[in-house]
């Protein structure tokens, strides 16, 4: 309650709320309660290009009477693999502990705790699991920290789609007339030859076929380019601590 708190210092909440409020730092959105400033909560979007991508995470701050003497205690609500993130909640980072300054605001500690998200720290981890998973085998934690209720089915319903229309385009061309164009080239290649059906249909899958390459050949691409983008917000992210 904010009766736990000096006057002061709550004037001093006040206007760092608002400003947080009005210019809130990147990927963070503070939930004000009124009755009570002494819990600060905020969810934090998930960095770009780690494991915690397009995933939103609530946190707490909890304010003791003698803030800002001592530091404020984080807490993350939501559930998160991270190695520097102790598997009740708690926020294990140096800004909280002993590297606090009552200088420091609101602000900075926000941002520091998403930039926890991008840096991890396995080698002072409160969850040891993550800590070892993630020194031992990456692919392993980044898999280990996938909300255990998001569905991957969306990647496989459309890998299977995919396939059934290149299936059925060789029915299609296998058992339908080719197109004016594609039949001109066909019967050129064919005049006076009495060139059958099957010859027809033949070049019709060869042409599926160059078309089902050309696809997953832009496929690759758009998957380079996705990495690309990750790898940049991730470089952007870091330039910005």
């Amino acid at each position: 309650m904010n009766e736990n708190l000096p006057p002061n210092v709550i004037k001093q909440l006040v206007k760092e709320l608002k400003n947080l409020i009005e210019s809130p730092p990147e990927g963070v959105n503070v939930i004000v309660n009124d009755d009570d400033f002494s819990a600060i909560l905020a969810d934090i979007d998930g960095p770009a290009g780690t494991p915690y991508e397009n995933e939103i995470f609530r946190m707490k701050l909890l304010l003791s009477h003698d803030f800002p003497q001592s530091p404020p205690k984080g807490y993350f609500i939501t559930k998160i693999f991270h190695p520097n993130i102790a598997t009740n909640g708690e926020i294990c980072v140096n800004t909280l502990k002993k590297d606090w300054n009552p200088s420091l605001g609101l602000c900075h500690v926000l941002t520091v705790v998403r930039c926890l998200l991008i840096e991890l720290f396995p080698e002072s981890a409160l969850n040891e699991q993550a800590g070892k998973m993630l020194l031992e085998d990456y692919d392993e934690y980044d898999k280990a920290c996938e909300p255990k209720n998001k569905s991957k089915t969306g990647a496989i319903s459309e890998s299977t789609t995919a396939l059934n229309v290149d299936q059925s385009n060789m029915v299609r061309s296998e058992n339908m007339p080719m197109p004016p164009t594609q039949m001109s080239a066909a019967s050129i290649g064919s005049k006076g030859s009495g060139a059958s059906t099957k010859d027809e249909n033949v070049v019709a899958i060869k042409i599926v076929g160059t078309q089902s390459a050309q696809r997953k050949e832009g496929d690759a691409m758009v998957k380079a380019q996705a990495g690309k983008k990750k790898m940049d917000a991730r470089k952007k992210s870091l330039k910005r601590l």
